[in-house]
């Protein structure tokens, strides 16, 4: 007997399952192949060893937090999708910054002045704009396919001057109505009799 016949022997005898059929006899000479299919599992003895093992992963919580658990599985022969792998990814992996770079550019360009805000000087603001700029041109130069590239660049004077503007302090006006005008107290000589 072979150091595997052993060790699975021993482990048929501790979990009291019936034989495996790819076991190969007890070190005697080599069977033919019909002999070994001969001796195999009967159906009946593959569904029980199949069944304990299912129950004993059960038992061990192998299959608790599968996805989908307690849902529908999804049904994907009614949409044919060829990136249906890609998207599952994508979802279950909380994936994101993969639009396509004129995407993106539109993305980033509508959240620029809200980025710039944040920065305190202006060499930053500067280099972020430069930056931008250089992402719009580099992506008009790509001949790759996909979405055309509409993200106008940014004039980075006028930006940098929008950017102090934003950042000058303003004045507060009052919201409320103006305090009423202070009346001068009369004197008890000036006062008239009744």
């Amino acid at each position: 007997m072979t150091d595997h016949e052993r060790r699975a022997a021993h482990y048929r005898a501790h979990q009291e399952l019936p034989d495996d059929p790819q076991d190969a006899g007890d070190g005697e000479d080599e069977a033919s192949p019909q002999d070994a299919s001969a001796r195999g599992r009967r159906p009946e003895d593959t569904a029980l060893w199949v069944e304990q093992q299912i129950r004993a992963a059960i038992a061990r919580g192998e299959f608790d937090d599968l996805p989908y658990a307690g849902k529908p599985l999804p049904n994907l022969r009614t949409t044919h999708d060829p990136d249906w792998w890609l998207k599952g990814l994508i979802e279950r992996e909380q994936i994101t910054g993969v639009l396509p770079e004129a995407l993106q550019l539109r993305k980033d360009d509508a959240g620029l002045d809200a980025e710039l805000d944040r920065h305190g000087r202006e060499e930053t603001v500067r280099e972020l704009l430069e930056g931008f700029n250089h992402r719009v041109v580099a992506a008009r130069r790509q001949l790759t396919g996909g979405p055309p590239v509409v993200t106008p660049l940014r004039d980075v004077e006028a930006e940098v001057a929008a950017w102090r503007e934003r950042r000058r302090p303003r004045r507060v006006e009052p919201i409320g109505p103006a305090d009423p005008p202070v009346r001068a107290r009369r004197r008890w000589w000036g006062r008239s009799g009744r």
